[in-house]
């Protein structure tokens, strides 16, 4: 006989994709997280969409979703009423009434590590990524305890207990040497080892653990319950900042050079059509390597994408004026490379030398939904691991707003 499924609350799916994209890396302007729904009710489909429309809430209501997740915020801006008389208002209604949850990954899931921008890395064939823009890893102590020999493991494990030797894929993660340890207990002293006014020396090891800066406290106080002595000796010791695996955007090499003209075929044939297609600035014969990419609206990222060293630049959004006045820099400062002084013998500039970065531009909608699929299944796997199953599905339909390209008529001058 086979086992029933199982299918989690909502809460345990918020809570597994808190995991995968952490409410607290989103920016601090942003609406992420739980919008509407209880956490208690059973959850045996989601769906998944990049906004939150009114057709995608046809589409979740008629497929029996109970979970709707969408990238897009329904509510990012303040409101005083979620009324039905509103169109924002009659959807959540609609959700409700519906027994539809609604959960939003915004930039929380932008910048996480198998999110909007890895995905849209990986749909155009990027490897060896890193963030744009790294985010801070999170604070991070070390702690240094001196303890008897005989009793190092065990206060290793109740350090780890309490949060500490989490390195990346590796947990109670710590490093110890032995040496002496000298002391002598005062009268009033009650010593775990040694005699009142007797100098004493131990056998001790130094252990060594790091831990979130957040657990500090914690740890501590786990320290000192499992130590053996009345007063350890310890440091706690701040670590220096350090960039994070994760951020804004990506970098990645193609795994073969190819021509500008090429890479913008392929970003058209990775991502979902849409009326604007994709508009490509540069030399479509230079070829490119290297690759910026950034889900959404990117053009505010361009002083990052220029210190990267990209040849080219995938996002989504871009203005007239910024993207004139990069491609205008850039061709300003490869002239005045040109005309700089040499020593003798360095030569002349090459004549392959073009203006970079190049850019590539496509819908916002495009930019992003290569993520859902990621998303769903993630979201399966994550279960699994949980001892739960859901379906997953992934809306196929465009919500992007604009939704005819005219050509110009025939003779028409440009």
């Amino acid at each position: 006989m086979s086992t029933p499924e199982l299918a989690p609350t909502l809460r345990d799916v918020v809570a597994l994709l808190d995991v995968r994209y952490p409410r607290a890396t989103a920016e601090s302007w942003d609406a992420v997280g739980l919008v509407a729904g209880d956490p208690a009710q059973q959850v045996r489909r989601v769906m998944f969409a990049v906004d939150p429309t009114a057709v995608v809430v046809d589409e979740a209501i008629a497929w029996g979703a109970d979970l709707l997740v969408t990238h897009h915020p329904l509510l990012l801006r303040a409101v005083h009423s979620v009324a039905a008389d509103t169109f924002k208002g009659a959807l959540l209604h609609r959700l409700i009434r519906a027994g539809v949850g609604l959960h939003v990954a915004h930039t929380n899931a932008d910048a996480a590590a198998g999110g909007v921008a890895e995905a849209l890395a990986a749909a155009v064939g990027l490897v060896d990524l890193v963030p744009l823009e790294a985010a801070v890893a999170e604070a991070l102590d070390k702690h240094v305890v001196y303890v008897p020999v005989a009793e190092a493991e065990a206060l290793i494990d109740a350090l780890a207990a309490a949060g500490a030797g989490q390195v990346g894929e590796y947990s109670r993660a710590a490093w110890t040497m032995t040496g002496t340890g000298t002391f002598t207990p005062s009268a009033a002293a009650h010593p775990a080892i040694g005699t009142a006014g007797v100098a004493e020396r131990v056998p001790e090891a130094r252990v060594e653990m790091v831990a979130p800066r957040r657990l500090r406290g914690a740890v501590v106080a786990a320290m000192r319950a499992a130590h053996p002595y009345e007063e350890p000796a310890f440091d706690v010791l701040e670590l220096a900042a350090r960039r994070g695996a994760t951020g804004i955007g990506r970098v990645g090499r193609l795994t073969e050079p190819m021509t500008l003209h090429a890479f913008g075929e392929r970003v058209a044939a990775a991502l979902q059509p849409t009326a604007q297609g994709v508009r490509v600035a540069g030399d479509l014969a230079a070829k490119v390597s290297l690759v910026a990419v950034v889900g959404g609206s990117g053009d505010s990222l361009f002083d990052a994408v220029r210190a990267s060293g990209a040849d080219v630049y995938l996002t989504a959004d871009l203005r007239h004026h910024p993207a004139s006045e990069l491609r205008e820099r850039a061709e300003f400062e490869l002239g005045e490379r040109s005309r700089a002084p040499r020593s003798a013998g360095e030569g002349l500039p090459a004549t392959s030398a073009i203006a970079r970065p190049f850019l590539v531009d496509v819908a916002h909608f495009a930019s992003e939904w290569p993520w859902l699929e990621r998303a769903a299944a993630d979201l399966v796997t994550d279960c699994a691991g949980s001892g739960t199953t859901v379906v997953t599905r992934v809306s196929t339909l465009r919500t992007d707003p604009w939704t005819v390209r005219l050509a110009p008529s025939e003779g028409t001058a440009l």
